[in-house]
């Protein structure tokens, strides 16, 4: 689908040795420069992925988790799950006894074990050429010399700032005189450059030992937070076996749960059962179908989705064909299902950022604290922001997803890799909270049913659910929220956009020479950069 040049939008990136898509500038030409340096994909998303816990900080950051898939040139795709733990002392009798129903998003219970540094310690010693301390480096400058605030990061910032005013260590490391910076303002993270400098003088045990633990357990402590000092040292992120489905003719690679991306996998499941090409990229029976089918894959993540390490989580069954159609027959072209009929099954959650590099070597990878700034906590000396990933655990009891000691939630952030053939042609992901799964089922759809590029795919309009009610974006038509609504939708208009993307896609051009894409997403502040 060639480009419109009369509308506002952005040209696909080329490169034919290297290729970087993150969601911030500096980031970007960061890992740009450690390519260049002679760095593989795998130093530079590491140096890319500790850049924005700096730069956009409320996206990311060293207290929070990440996932990554790896494809080593010449070798299968291999999965990382940096997902942390809830605490020794969570006891779900206890929570209910006290009355609750959920864990709060700014309560200290929500606090699960960082799992970011670690796994950017593994990555690097099994797959990279550069220490966690020489990766960290570029970051650490920039958190002490300061950064410029651009406008997304501003924005969203500003956002949450009722959530910051009143806590001590977010007003002492987040705002100045109360207030959240504008964009345009130069800010610095003086602390967490020095936490930054504690890591790379005594490597991923400068973290989770010593000063810097014991500053994370006071600040839990003070609000009865469930980590402990054993919970932090004995933390190891876990390399995992990738899952996989298929869409027309090609296989989505994604991580198993306690993530989810098992559900982009059952919602392009259901959308096969459909001829999507038949209806227009943007029309209302397009999205429509896409909507209906997301309820479904997504009432279906709630159910069965949890840690495996603690529940039997029925992959086989979610990705069956037979539950697919079952779906997929409940859909109704013409209006909204009013109630779920979920089949039994047949036995048998942020940045993101891609890289490529000139050898071949390709990661996808995401890293998050959840919420902005996760659950606003901040430790008092060190400046780390602490993920609230625990809000993402059931109080119902015996529910798989239940909380339990050193159990891992249900976690949002997806990456994701396309092959074909056995040939790697993708990595790409959709940030954006719960909307990651649709995200990520739009995305291909928009290129392997409608032909677009990465760059179109990844500014076509969005909307997902919020309850029942579906968000929209304001680029979203008046006539098309009409025909939505006459579907049975209700429909409102979002004040912020859907989630962001980026993608770095592998292809050989006429010529038979290896030419790389690259794509990042408009509601965010970052651009994708070749080599």
């Amino acid at each position: 689908m060639a480009r419109d040049f009369h509308m506002p939008t952005r040209s696909v990136v080329y490169g034919t040795q290297a290729m970087v898509a993150t969601s911030h500038p500096v980031a970007s030409l960061a890992a740009r420069d450690c390519l260049a340096a002679g760095g593989n994909a795998i130093d530079a998303a590491i140096v890319a992925s500790a850049m924005l816990c700096v730069v956009e900080p409320q996206s990311t950051g060293i207290g929070g988790d990440c996932f990554a898939l790896i494809r080593p040139k010449g070798e299968k795709i291999i999965g990382f799950n940096g997902s942390g733990y809830a605490g020794s002392k969570a006891n779900i009798d206890d929570l209910l006894a006290a009355g609750l129903t959920e864990i709060g998003i700014n309560d200290a219970k929500s606090v699960t074990v960082p799992g970011a540094i670690d796994a950017w310690h593994q990555l690097l010693r099994d797959y990279g050429t550069l220490s966690l301390g020489e990766a960290l480096k570029p970051a650490q400058k920039v958190a002490s010399e300061g950064f410029v605030v651009l406008p997304r990061v501003a924005y969203d910032w500003q956002s949450v700032e009722p959530r910051l005013v009143g806590r001590a260590g977010a007003e002492q490391h987040l705002l100045h005189a109360g207030k959240a910076p504008q964009a345009g303002d130069l800010f610095k993270f003086p602390a967490l450059a020095q936490t930054l400098q504690t890591i790379i003088d005594k490597g991923r045990d400068g973290f989770y030992h010593g000063d810097v633990a014991n500053d994370i357990i006071d600040t839990l402590d003070a609000g009865d937070g469930f980590l402990t000092l054993e919970d932090l040292a004995d933390y190891k992120g876990q390399y995992v076996e990738p899952i996989r489905g298929h869409y027309k003719g090609h296989e989505v690679v994604e991580l198993p749960p306690n993530g989810h991306g098992v559900t982009a996998l059952i919602l392009l499941n259901i959308l096969a059962k459909f001829d999507m090409s038949a209806y227009a990229a943007g029309s209302a029976v397009r999205y429509h179908i896409h909507m209906e089918a997301t309820r479904f894959a997504y009432a279906l993540r709630d159910k069965y989705v949890a840690d495996p390490d603690f529940s039997d989580v029925p992959l086989a069954g979610l990705l069956s064909d037979e539950v697919a159609q079952k779906i997929a027959d409940q859909i109704n072209v013409n209006e909204k299902v009013e109630r779920h009929i979920l089949p039994e099954l047949p036995m048998s959650d942020t940045i993101y950022l891609a890289i490529t590099d000139k050898d071949g070597n390709a990661i996808s990878f995401i890293n998050s604290t959840f919420e902005h700034f996760g659950s606003g906590i901040v430790t008092a000396k060190t400046g780390i922001a602490l993920q609230c990933r625990g809000a993402g655990f059931s109080l119902v009891k015996n529910h798989p997803n239940q909380i339990e000691p050193r159990k891992r939630p249900l976690h949002t952030i997806i990456p994701a890799m396309l092959e074909k053939d056995g040939e790697l042609l993708m990595s790409f992901g959709v940030m954006g909270g719960s909307y990651q799964p649709c995200g990520h089922a739009f995305f291909l759809s928009n290129i392997l049913d409608y032909g677009m590029d990465i760059q179109q795919s990844i500014d076509f309009p969005r909307m997902f659910m919020d309850g029942e009610r579906l968000g929209v974006e304001k680029t979203i038509t008046a006539s098309l929220r009409a025909e939505l609504a006459e579907k049975g939708h209700d429909i409102f208009e979002r004040t912020t956009p859907w989630g962001g993307a980026q993608a770095v896609e592998m292809t050989i051009n006429k010529n038979g020479e290896r030419l790389l894409k690259g794509a990042s997403d408009p509601r965010k502040d970052g651009i994708a950069v070749g080599i």
